[in-house]
């Protein structure tokens, strides 16, 4: 199943994607009228269920005259995990963390497939992608072992973990350089687990432009998706809807010093969760 959120009349509105359609979730008597409130009030039978309702729907809106917005608008929580790639950090000449290494986004952050990354305009210069593949929490998590960790997740989706690496660097905190707006993009739909064989087993891509800048694999994740619940689970409770992106493989902008700029096309695609596209503009 794959859950979309689009912008309709009143504003963001769930919906289930079945191809090239969207049919709204306020056509199928559901629960909430939001991903995160679908989340809330289903378990995996009941989401299984409103699938169902969806392909017998009769409403239906043709995917290319929708907006999308980010899957899940309104978490409570986006944690990013840092250096979480092999690969990624030899090309930055940093060790292996020890422990997952996180910070958050916010909300102001989120974008959806089709909408702009906007260069800010004090700090234009330095603006890097970071392909991630982005777990969505289904119910609450707290103190889960690693064994049970996967069942309490809603899906997966492809995220960029746009970055203004002047900022980021000037603070070893980095969030200054990261919950800028837009710069948390990600979808175009959020796919429930029963799509999802493996998550250690999916390529995770960047191109800029048509160029392939980025070709990692999940396999190379140092703290796997499993292991991060878990992690985060031991401090924080994680509710319906949270988001945690786990991290960039190698060939990020600024290992060369090739950052983006207004006009260029950014897509992440993750084998199986789709492709999110992106146009980055000046403000």
């Amino acid at each position: 199943m794959r859950l979309a959120t689009f912008l309709g009349e009143a504003g963001p509105e769930a919906a289930v994607l079945l191809g090239e359609e969207l049919v709204p979730v306020s056509a199928l008597q559901a629960p909430a009228a939001s991903v995160r409130g679908l989340l809330a009030a289903l378990d995996e039978s009941g989401l299984r269920a409103l699938h169902e309702h969806a392909l017998r729907a009769a409403e239906r809106l043709p995917l290319a005259r929708a907006r999308l917005c980010a899957p899940v608008p309104d978490p409570q929580k986006i944690v990013c995990i840092g250096l979480n790639y092999r690969d990624h950090a030899r090309e930055t000449g940093q060790e292996i963390p020890a422990a997952p290494m996180w910070f958050a986004k916010f909300a102001n952050s989120l974008a959806g497939t089709g909408q702009d990354v906007v260069l800010p305009a004090a700090h234009p210069a330095h603006v890097d992608y970071e392909a991630e593949l982005a777990l969505v929490i289904g119910s609450p998590t707290r103190n889960v072992s690693p064994e049970l960790a996967l069942t309490h997740l809603a899906g997966a989706m492809p995220f960029n973990d746009v970055s203004a690496r002047d900022l980021q660097f000037q603070n070893p905190l980095w969030t200054s350089g990261k919950a800028i707006d837009t710069f948390a993009p990600c979808g175009p739909a959020l796919v429930t687990m029963d799509e999802i064989e493996d998550l250690m087993n999916l390529g995770v891509r960047t191109r800029v432009n048509g160029e392939q800048r980025q070709d990692g694999h999940t396999s190379n994740l140092i703290f796997g998706p499993a292991e991060l619940v878990s992690w985060l689970s031991r401090t924080m409770t994680l509710l319906p809807g949270d988001i945690i992106a786990t991290g960039t493989p190698a060939g990020v902008g600024v290992a060369e010093g090739r950052f983006l700029a207004a006009g260029d096309t950014v897509e992440v695609e993750i084998d199986g969760l789709g492709t999110l596209v992106n146009r980055v503009r000046a403000e």
